[in-house]
């Protein structure tokens, strides 16, 4: 969560605001973990209807644990809007997402063996997590005891309250979008069957569950997967393959810059005249998630793929830049500038870089004749004192000669 210094909550005590958020996020907090708790006391029953909302730990992995989320007393479409990350866009508040994740509980099934993802979808959990409308399940918990602790991911999308699972009973059918139904009695490889739903128009984050519940690949060679695993390998493998046909094609003819913002992340993409190769530079602002002070990082991508380390950030940002170049059947340098502001209070995943910089796309572009220009322009409307110039991939970016430059020698 945000670190807003100890004094300022003492004076506050949550009605004054002197933090500057809206609302204060640690009474909203135990707000959505009361009414949601109240929901199931004294009872060792949970009903409602999974969104679908499934997660895979990767904690002591290939003994995994699955964290079966359910908005207590939630039935029908209500629950899809419990995990609904194209349809949050632009039109959920980050204090909205948290009261929605905050009022799920999560039932956790433990020490389940990756190697064997047959045993879920016998009981069909595993294909719940594809459904195409929320599956009404029963979970039977150990106890009536209910571990009122939040938890905040970077990458993941946070998760209310928890119990221990002794079962989940799927009490309807889930409704299974053909190109899926089919991949899972298909015996190919995994990464094959993500490019095969993915140009059967399935959303990005349907496949990162099939991937995760075990539902693709070789059959006898299938295995769970950590979600967090299965989020960059979704995004990875897409970007990868359009990569491999981007490269062959023609490169844009100027400089380009895209704008969009949300839930306090502001994106700059640039554009520019080149073969494929890659910058991702972020810059928190001080008081903003995981830093006191203001913090960039960077890191690039050359024209073969190599980039200084994995960050699943930069790889849902990239699939969305690398998507817009396939469709448009062009290739170019890329620059993506991520500013993070302490309206950015708490973590709600990964998705939002990927969905903000896929819609920046929509808004018409500015244009400069050269890419300092347009460096220069994204530094004046930054928020934090930065000089773009000075980050060391950018630097490397205007010095370093391109490729074509060493094939005329």
């Amino acid at each position: 969560m945000r670190k807003i210094p100890a004094e300022l909550c003492i004076r506050c005590k949550g009605h004054k605001y002197l933090c500057g958020l809206p609302s204060c996020p640690i009474l909203d907090r135990f707000r959505n973990v009361a009414i949601t708790v109240a929901k199931i006391k004294n009872s060792d029953k949970i009903q409602g209807s999974t969104p679908p909302s499934i997660v895979v730990g990767e904690k002591n992995y290939p003994k995994v644990s699955i964290i079966y989320n359910i908005p207590p007393s939630v039935i029908g479409e209500e629950a899809k809007d419990y995990e609904n990350p194209e349809g949050w866009w632009g039109k959920k508040s980050l204090s909205d997402i948290l009261s929605l994740r905050t009022s799920l509980i999560s039932s956790i099934l433990a020490n389940v063996n990756a190697n064997n993802p047959y045993e879920l979808y016998d009981k069909e959990v595993s294909i719940t997590a594809v459904s195409e409308k929320p599956v009404l399940s029963e979970v039977l918990s150990e106890s009536k005891n209910l571990i009122p602790k939040l938890k905040f991911d970077g990458l993941l999308l946070p998760r209310g309250p928890s119990l221990n699972a002794k079962d989940i009973k799927i009490n309807e059918n889930p409704k299974i979008p053909k190109p899926i139904d089919k991949l899972i009695f298909d015996d190919i490889k995994a990464q094959e069957a993500i490019l095969e739903l993915y140009n059967n128009k399935q959303s990005i984050y349907t496949i990162i569950n099939a991937l995760s519940l075990g539902l693709l690949g070789i059959r006898k060679n299938r295995k769970i997967v950590p979600t967090r695993w299965a989020i960059t390998a979704v995004d990875s493998t897409l970007g990868n393959f359009m990569l491999n046909q981007i490269r062959n094609f023609d490169t844009i003819s100027e400089v380009q810059v895209f704008y969009n913002s949300y839930l306090g992340n502001y994106f700059h993409i640039i554009l520019f005249p080149s073969k494929f190769r890659s910058v991702w530079v972020e810059i928190w602002h001080p008081l903003s998630l995981w830093a006191n002070e203001l913090v960039i990082s960077d890191l690039s991508e050359d024209y073969w793929g190599d980039y200084d380390f994995l960050d699943g950030g930069y790889m849902a940002a990239r699939f969305s830049v690398v998507e817009k170049l396939f469709e448009m059947r062009k290739q170019s340098g890329i620059i993506i500038i991520r500013e993070i502001t302490n309206e950015y209070y708490a973590p709600v995943g990964n998705w939002h870089i990927r969905e903000t910089v896929k819609r920046a796309f929509n808004n018409n572009p500015l244009k400069f004749d050269k890419l300092q220009d347009a460096i220069i322009y994204v530094n004046s409307k930054l928020k934090a004192k930065v000089n773009l110039l000075e980050i060391k991939s950018i630097k490397k970016i205007l010095t370093q000669k391109t490729i074509d430059e060493f094939l005329k020698k």
